[in-house]
């Protein structure tokens, strides 16, 4: 067991770094990463914490404040007259040139009713935290949207370089064919050279393909935070007839789900209640305002014959006090707060109906593209089948001197263009699709 285990570390460490750093990442393991590593959610998060201490501050004010305190004072008097005292028939003379005081207190402050904008302004601390969870939420699903669309175009980019691989290997073998047709006197040279013009232009569609493959791998990397010269390259999931026609679930059905999931309109509710709650909060400034106060203190000075612990005694005093503030007057600041508080709440009401408005115009667009895509797609496919065989009957009656070159290349650019049309309705379908079904909870597949 020993060997075994110490051939399989051995292994582990004789394998080459590069292995593990070409990992390819699927689209569940993208989402989870962002999710984990992305800095915007992680700078959302640690707003919502910190808002977490507003709510204890807040809580915090419903208890009195407790305070302690201790002055202490020296003078210098440098031209300061002697005194001359008589004791016991002994006089004595003294200068007070230099003379101390000191206080010592502690202070107690609570209010006891403000209107009961302390229990308010704890349910409002309560609400910012929450909508600071809800703002973390909807960036994570704009990360997790933003996340889908790169996977899919890259997936679509990389078939669209497979199929321009194809098309430079036809081009390569009707040049090539063509060359031998030249030197046994079946085709002019001029059509020869427009066959390698052709060569050189599909291998630079090839290349800008796989330029725009590359383009989209760095900004999904970039978004996953994966710095540095890492290897970066996405699974390639299996794609069949079945997944690309599966059922789409109606507009109404996903916008009636995410009325109750998706957290911007979560997010504008609360907005109204917290708006709600500001005008209870701007009301109780119309109200009286009892507070309690309470204190103990003592103090002591130099310059007299009193001993210090005596001073601190016979000076010791404590009072309580209870003050009543009534608002008369105040220059129409409180009328002021409660007017600004119920345009709030109307402009957060008009807030919700938008997001909801918006909201369901997304699902509508996201459902038609996915209705029109997956109906695009049959007729795409059979299209393909059809350029397909055209395309190679025209290479065969090529190559028997039936055709001229632009018709050969007319029918390799219908076929090519048929190929990108079957691409692109293919993972349109499957990128709102996906969508679709994240909008009524479930997880970002395809």
């Amino acid at each position: 067991m020993k060997n075994i285990t110490k051939t399989t570390l051995l292994l582990f460490c004789m394998t080459p770094l590069s292995s593990f750093a070409q990992k390819q990442w699927t689209l569940e393991e993208c989402v989870r990463y962002a999710l984990s590593n992305n800095i915007q959610i992680k700078q959302n998060i640690l707003q919502s914490t910190s808002l977490q201490e507003d709510v204890l501050q807040a809580k915090a004010a419903l208890f009195p404040s407790l305070s302690a305190s201790t002055n202490h004072n020296v003078a210098y008097r440098p031209n300061a007259m002697s005194t001359i005292n008589l004791t016991n028939g002994t006089m004595t003379s003294s200068s007070n040139k230099v003379s101390y005081n000191g206080s010592y207190g502690i202070n107690a402050n609570w209010t006891v009713w403000n209107g009961g904008r302390n229990h308010k302004n704890i349910e409002k601390s309560k609400y910012s935290a929450e909508l600071a969870e809800l703002q973390s939420e909807q960036t994570a699903n704009s990360i997790q949207e933003q996340i889908a669309q790169l996977y899919v175009q890259i997936l679509y980019e990389n078939e669209a370089v497979k199929v321009n691989q194809e098309i430079v290997k036809a081009s390569e073998m009707q040049r090539d064919r063509a060359k031998v047709m030249v030197d046994v006197g079946s085709l002019a040279r001029v059509d020869l050279t427009q066959l390698e013009a052709q060569v050189t232009q599909d291998q630079y569609s090839l290349v800008s393909a796989q330029s725009q493959l590359a383009n989209y791998k760095l900004q999904l990397k970039q978004l996953l935070e994966i710095h540095g010269g890492e290897a970066f390259d996405v699974a390639i999931p299996p794609i069949d007839d079945a997944k690309v026609l599966a059922m789409i679930p109606s507009a109404d059905e996903v916008y009636q789900t995410a009325l109750n999931l998706r957290p911007e309109i979560e997010s504008n509710r609360l907005s109204i209640e917290s708006s709600n709650l500001d005008l209870e909060i701007a009301k109780a400034g119309y109200l009286p305002t009892l507070s309690l106060s309470a204190s103990i203190g003592t103090s002591n000075a130099s310059g007299n014959h009193t001993a210090y612990f005596k001073q601190i005694k016979n000076n010791w005093s404590n009072s309580l006090g209870l003050t009543l503030s009534i608002p008369i007057y105040d220059q129409r600041s409180t009328r002021s707060s409660v007017n600004k508080a119920r345009f709030a709440i109307q402009e957060s009401e008009l807030n919700l109906l938008d997001t909801q408005k918006r909201l369901y115009s997304d699902i509508e667009n996201y459902w038609l593209n996915a209705t029109t895509a997956q109906q695009q797609y049959i007729y795409a496919k059979a299209n393909v089948e059809s350029m397909q065989e055209s395309y190679d009957l025209v290479s065969e009656q090529f190559r028997l001197g039936l055709k001229n070159i632009v018709e050969l290349t007319t029918g390799k650019n219908n076929l090519l263009q048929a190929q990108q049309q079957l691409l692109q309705t293919k993972y349109t379908v499957l990128l709102n699709r996906a969508i679709l079904l994240f909008y009524q909870g479930e997880e970002l597949k395809l």
